[in-house]
């Protein structure tokens, strides 16, 4: 009998299917091409089993103890994918090893600290030099917004249309590209960067929105440098949990969500449209986002106390 196709061929023959539907998959791809050498080294052949994902996945070494379970995640998928083909596949529970992964605190910067950040990074030096309106703007931007850090930083001249005020992020994380409209006084500090920008650097070469003093492209680990060091200035560095920059994406949504409550939107409606403009496959990495502050607390309780009120009222003798 001529036997099956390898492992390694199912995978690939997968990992290709996945892709040209637009995923990434750029983890999940070394994680699925070990689980494949391991099957085929152990000479497997036939319908995935669940025992075969158990001792690839609970292999011996230094690793973190959520490692098995998000190995177990990354195979999930897979074992779902070739149980379609071949009904014998077994496909693991989830949370058979533990969960995944574990939602840390994240910091939700008040507006004080918000405007204390932007301040600060205006002290930057030169003055008056392109360097500080540079971070001050960028930093504001991913609070205003809640951009990935990487989106901002790709943002290209054609991509910011200050005449519509409305940002093309293009091809992001899941390889989407989506229009974020932005407020007026967004806008007004992206228009007064840019003419500063173009002032100091009329020749630059550099076609990204954001550049260093020298008219480059302003790489991350330099923005992630110079938050540090406005970190320390504020003496956040002792703060629990540390403010980080990607906790202004945090930030951005909590912000949102209180405003909705405040204004007595229709929240579980709206979170959609949170997603879509986040730039979010799934809702739920949108709920990932949300954490519960004193302030969104108190504002979910009284939409609960409006909620219930009827139902509280004595009714009339």
């Amino acid at each position: 009998m001529t036997p099956g196709p390898t492992m390694e061929t199912l995978v690939e023959d997968y990992l290709a299917r996945r892709r040209s539907l637009g995923f990434a998959l750029r983890v999940d791809a070394g994680q699925l091409r070990s689980f494949a050498r391991f099957a085929d080294g152990t000479g497997h052949h036939g319908p995935l089993t669940i025992d075969l994902i158990m001792r690839w996945a609970t292999q011996p070494g230094r690793r973190t103890r959520r490692f098995p379970g998000r190995r177990l995640a990354v195979i999930r998928p897979f074992a779902r994918d070739r149980a379609g083909v071949d009904p014998a596949s077994e496909i693991p529970p989830a949370g058979l090893l533990g969960p995944a992964r574990r939602r840390a605190v994240r910091h939700i910067y008040t507006d004080a600290q918000l405007l204390a950040l932007v301040a600060e990074a205006r002290k930057l030096g030169p003055a008056g030099g392109l360097r500080p309106m540079t971070y001050a703007t960028l930093f504001g931007l991913l609070a205003a917004c809640g951009l990935r850090v990487s989106e901002a930083l790709r943002l290209t001249h054609a991509d910011v249309d200050l005449e519509r005020e409305v940002l093309t992020v293009r091809m992001t994380k899941f390889r989407k590209t989506r229009l974020v409209p932005v407020h007026a006084t967004t806008a007004d500090a992206l228009r007064a960067y840019a003419q500063h920008r173009d002032s100091a650097l009329p020749l630059q070469a550099a076609t990204t929105f954001f550049v260093t003093k020298s008219g480059t492209a302003l790489p991350y680990s330099t923005v992630r440098h110079v938050f540090k060091r406005l970190r320390g200035s504020l003496d956040w560095d002792k703060a629990d949990p540390r403010p980080r920059i990607h906790d202004l994406r945090h930030t951005f949504a909590c912000r949102r969500l209180g405003a909705w409550y405040a204004a007595g939107v229709d929240v579980a409606v709206q979170i959609a449209a949170l997603a879509t403009y986040m730039g979010h496959a799934h809702i739920t990495d949108t709920y990932w986002y949300l954490t519960g502050s004193p302030e969104l607390l108190a504002l979910a309780a009284q939409r609960f106390e409006l909620f219930t009120a009827p139902a509280l009222t004595p009714e009339a003798p």
